[in-house]
């Protein structure tokens, strides 16, 4: 596993005290063509599809990051110190290593955390411009943001992350069981199956007294749910006035499953095992 920061200076990136599109251009592909390639393809396609402005939306987000140094350089500390040790960590939990390369970069508003594939290996993308709209610069939310992105990793690498299912439906219950995934690894690796580091402010505890609403919604939600009406995935949804109602619901479904299967046996259910399951995952109500 290999750690990389690219966010200690972002001077160049913001010549005049404000984001400069060109510049930052220029200065990430000094240091990685592919992943800048990769931000301005992603950023493109959501501009594309309506669903954000770069100035009404990415601008006050990419300037924020530079004007609160405090923020940034908290962002910067934090993210070396749960880093460090990680791979050793890994393997003592699970009796195997993850092979990717865990990267903190100045991105553009791409997400928090993503994982993707660059030069051939797994890699986990932390767009700090992100953690400090979000905040999540502590080292519990920042411990949950990667641990969670390593759980994508390590279903990849061991199981099955990534599948083209036979119908939307499935697709987004796919989704779900994958983030799922990620959410047990993240509680495995913490060493507390109850654990989420979205907890706050009651967040939790709500999503308990309501997880039998939450599992039918979603079911009834299959039909008719795409990329741009979900309510359940991403830090700019909400379901009910709440946000990562999904990965609450995804951790859930998960741990029902580990109920009956290995944690390892788990990461390479077809999609057809997900619907069968997810169906009887809802026939028990509030369990």
């Amino acid at each position: 596993m290999r750690i990389i920061s690219l966010a200690a200076d972002l001077s160049p990136i913001y010549p005049e005290g404000r984001f400069d599109l060109a510049c930052w251009e220029r200065t990430l592909s000094v240091a990685d063509p592919e992943l800048t390639a990769l931000c301005l393809q992603d950023m493109n396609a959501d501009i594309a599809a309506g669903m954000v402005d770069f100035e009404r939306d990415l601008r006050p987000v990419l300037d924020e990051a530079w004007q609160n140094e405090t923020e940034r350089n908290r962002a910067i500390d934090v993210f070396m110190a749960v880093t460090a040790g990680l791979a050793e960590r890994v393997t003592a939990c699970f009796g195997r290593s993850v092979e990717a390369d865990v990267i903190l970069y100045p991105g553009l508003c791409n997400a928090a955390g993503w994982v993707t594939t660059l030069r051939g290996r797994d890699v986990i993308l932390l767009g700090v411009e992100k953690i400090v709209e979000l905040r999540w610069n502590t080292l519990d939310a920042m411990r949950g943001l990667i641990f969670h992105e390593l759980g994508h990793v390590y279903q990849r690498q061991y199981g099955v992350l990534e599948r083209t299912c036979t119908s939307s439906r499935r697709q987004f219950l796919w989704q779900l069981f994958t983030e799922g995934v990620a959410m047990r690894f993240e509680q495995l690796l913490v060493g507390d199956t109850t654990y989420f580091h979205q907890d706050a402010d009651g967040w939790a505890e709500w999503c308990a007294r309501h997880l039998t609403q939450i599992k039918a919604d979603f079911l009834r939600d299959l039909d008719t749910m795409s990329r741009e009406n979900q309510r359940w995935f991403g830090d700019w949804v909400r379901y009910e006035d709440h946000g990562d109602v999904g990965y609450y619901l995804g951790a859930c479904f998960v741990d029902f499953i580990c109920r009956q299967r290995l944690f390892d046996d788990v990461l390479s259910l077809d999609e057809e095992d997900v619907e069968r399951l997810y169906l009887e995952f809802c026939a028990r109500g509030a369990d």
